[in-house]
């Protein structure tokens, strides 16, 4: 009995280490909300992440793994290479420039096809079997469909107000007068555009997972590869956030929300959520990881309840007039808004 029972908890660890990866991830995308509506440039913030996450995982993965870390190959520091570039850089920022061309509603609900397109790929690429004719098979493709339709409602449809608790906690009453010029607080309008690079963001990051579960393979000492890829994912966001952002006072954090942020997404982020999503996906594959996101909306519609007094309704959180606020200024005092009803920042 007691061993069926350690045998039960065993096989729930992979999805009790999603669960805390997706609040750890639900956390970053208040910290997001809170720094993008300060007026920091979001290319900044995922470069500056990198640095964070080097610092906090570096001499863990030192002392930890220093015995059984295998030899770096060629192999191994491409494949960094290319789990930094999908599922750091080139994701984020895809991300990032969508929500300028469209609204965070769209990108929030596009985002959710990433486990349909992680399915397809595994499937693809021979890590999973499509099965259909098993009972296995046709859970996933049930679940992954239950899953992005509830993720959709939860996005799209607003229904009645529900009123379980007020804790009449507002963080946002504390931010919104940042005084970024950045493009990213200037929105623009092209649907078709924005479209385009939500979908490359969805396809980005399910092909990271797709060579994360290659690089778990080769390099199966989790804290070391994971620092491996924030190394090369700091290189290359640094580079780009240089090319596009040359003002210094951009670059500047202090001691208020953008050095908080910066420092929680570096340390939870990059750091104990990347290595969370790396064993569980050498445990149980990527499909396994990528079926959890929906999840991140329902934690953040709670956590959003919560902390920055935001209604919570049956299905999204609250229409994209009532979501508006405050989160920048241009050069001549021009207030801006932004919607922010369904903020959901997708990142590594």
């Amino acid at each position: 009995m007691a061993r069926d029972l350690c045998n039960f908890l065993q096989g729930l660890k992979p999805a009790m280490g999603m669960v805390l990866a997706q609040t750890i991830f639900a956390g970053i995308n208040v910290f997001y909300k809170l720094a993008y509506m300060d007026g920091m440039d979001m290319r900044i913030l995922v470069a500056y992440r990198y640095i964070f996450a080097i610092i906090f995982l570096a001499p863990i993965a030192f002392i930890v793994e220093r015995n059984k870390r295998p030899n770096l190959t060629w192999k191994v520091t491409f494949l960094a290479f290319l789990c930094g570039l999908f599922g750091g850089t080139l994701s984020q920022n895809l991300y990032i420039a969508s929500l300028t061309l469209t609204s965070m509603t769209f990108v929030a609900a596009m985002s959710n096809l990433t486990s349909a397109i992680t399915y397809i790929m595994a499937v693809t690429f021979r890590l999973e079997r499509m099965g259909i004719q098993t009972l296995a098979g046709k859970a996933k493709l049930m679940g992954t469909a239950i899953g992005i339709g509830g993720a959709m409602v939860l996005t799209f449809y607003k229904g009645a107000k529900i009123n379980i608790w007020s804790t009449k906690v507002d963080l946002t009453r504390w931010f919104g007068s940042g005084s970024s010029t950045s493009a990213l607080h200037m929105k623009s309008e092209n649907p078709v555009l924005g479209s385009l690079l939500a979908l490359c963001n969805c396809f980005s990051y399910a092909l990271w997972l797709i060579i994360q579960t290659k690089m778990s393979e080769s390099y199966p000492c989790y804290l070391s590869s994971t620092t491996l890829i924030a190394i090369t994912g700091s290189i290359q966001s640094f580079i780009y956030a240089l090319c596009v952002q040359r003002k210094w006072e951009e670059w500047k954090l202090g001691w208020n929300i953008r050095l908080w942020t910066v420092a929680y997404g570096g340390i939870m982020g990059n750091g104990v959520w990347v290595t969370l999503v790396a064993w569980v996906v050498r445990a149980r594959g990527p499909v396994f990881v990528s079926v959890f996101s929906p999840l991140v909306l329902v934690l953040v519609a709670i956590i959003g309840s919560l902390l920055v007094d935001e209604k919570l309704h049956v299905g999204s959180r609250g229409s994209i007039d009532s979501g508006r606020v405050v989160c920048g200024t241009l050069g001549k005092g021009e207030r801006v808004e932004e919607d922010v009803s369904a903020y959901v920042i997708r990142e590594l």
